[in-house]
C-alpha cells in the first residue's frame, strides 16, 4: 500500500547533486513560458511528470522539459553513466524557428512556425501582447523576443506545446492511470548546491593547475584551502535553509498531492495558497 510519507521522502531527496533534480521553474538559464503537473497512480505505484516550457538563449529555442518522479520509473535518460529524471522535447521545427527569429528577435517578415508539424501563425501586433499582459522589452520597443513569442502562442495553441500522453508515458509504465492534471499550483524551487570536497592531493593538484593566476594575487595553497572551506560553509548554510523552507514536504502543495497519490482520492488536494506557477511570478528565470 502506498504511503504519503514515502512519496514525500522521494520528493525531498530528488536532488542528487548530479543529474536528478526537483523541477526549477525559475531556472536562470531558461525563461519560463508555461508549466503543467501530471499525477499517475496504480495501486502500489505512483509517478509525477512535471512539464516546463521555456526559452533557452543558449540553445536558441523553445523547449518542453519533462521532470519525472516516482517509484516505478522506466526508460530514464542517462548522462555520464548516471540516470537523470530529466527529458527534453523539441516541439518546434528548428528550421522554421531559426528563420522566424533571426538575431534572437521576431523577424518582421516571419508569418508562421511549425509546431508539431502544424503551421502556427505568428503575431506582430503589439496590442495583442499587451492584452495578454506581456510587456515587450523596453530596450527593443519595436521588436519581439523569443520568450514573448512563446508566452503569447501558448495562450492560443496550448495543446501543441504540452506533452502528449505517449510522451508522458515515456518513463512511466503504461498501466498507471493519470488521476490529476494541474495547470497552476503553489510552487517553491528546491535547489541543493553541491559542496566541494577535495583530498590533500586534489587540493595540491588544483592549486598547481591554477598557480599562475593565484600566486600573483598572493594566494597560497593554504589560502585556497581556506577559501574553499568558507565557500563550503556558505553552501551548507544555504542547503540547510533550502531544506527547512523549500523542500517539497515543507509546504502544503506536495503533502496534499502525496495523499492524492497514496489514496487515489483527488479531494485531498485542497490548496489554500494562491497558485504562483505563472511566468510573471518567476522574473529571475532566464536572468543569466
Amino acid at each position: 500500500m502506498l504511503a504519503a510519507q514515502q512519496i514525500l521522502h522521494a520528493l525531498d531527496h530528488s536532488n542528487d547533486n548530479y543529474y536528478c533534480s526537483f523541477v526549477e521553474l525559475g531556472h536562470a538559464y531558461s525563461y519560463l513560458i508555461d508549466s503543467r503537473l501530471n499525477l499517475f497512480r496504480a495501486q502500489d505505484q505512483w509517478a509525477i511528470a512535471v512539464e516546463r516550457l521555456g526559452y533557452s538563449p543558449r540553445a536558441g529555442s523553445i523547449g518542453l522539459e519533462l521532470f519525472y518522479y516516482g517509484n516505478c520509473l522506466v526508460n530514464l535518460e542517462e548522462y555520464n553513466n548516471r540516470q537523470t529524471n530529466y527529458y527534453a522535447l523539441d516541439v518546434i521545427d528548428w528550421a522554421s524557428w531559426q528563420a522566424a527569429t533571426k538575431d534572437e528577435l521576431l523577424d518582421p517578415a516571419a508569418e508562421t512556425i511549425l509546431v508539431r508539424n502544424t503551421p502556427v501563425r505568428l503575431t506582430h501586433d503589439k496590442a495583442a501582447y499587451a492584452q495578454a499582459g506581456i510587456e515587450l522589452v523596453a530596450y527593443e520597443p519595436d521588436r519581439i523576443t523569443p520568450d514573448e513569442i512563446g508566452r503569447l502562442l501558448v495562450l492560443t495553441h496550448a495543446p501543441l506545446f504540452r506533452a502528449t500522453d505517449a510522451e508522458l508515458h515515456k518513463s512511466i509504465p503504461a498501466n498507471l492511470e493519470k488521476i490529476l492534471v494541474l495547470d497552476e499550483w503553489y510552487h517553491k524551487d528546491f535547489v541543493d548546491s553541491p559542496v566541494v570536497e577535495l583530498s590533500p592531493g586534489q587540493l595540491t593538484d588544483t592549486y598547481e593547475l591554477n598557480k599562475a593566476n593565484l600566486a600573483p594575487q598572493g594566494i597560497s595553497q593554504g589560502d585556497l584551502a581556506s577559501l574553499i572551506a568558507a565557500q563550503n560553509q556558505r553552501m551548507m548554510q544555504q542547503n540547510l535553509e533550502a531544506w527547512e523552507q523549500h523542500r517539497p514536504s515543507s509546504y502544503e502543495t506536495w503533502p496534499q498531492l502525496a495523499q492524492v497519490l497514496a489514496t487515489g482520492d483527488v479531494s485531498y488536494y485542497r490548496p489554500t495558497l494562491p497558485p504562483n506557477t505563472h511566468w510573471r511570478n518567476w522574473p529571475e528565470s532566464g536572468s543569466l
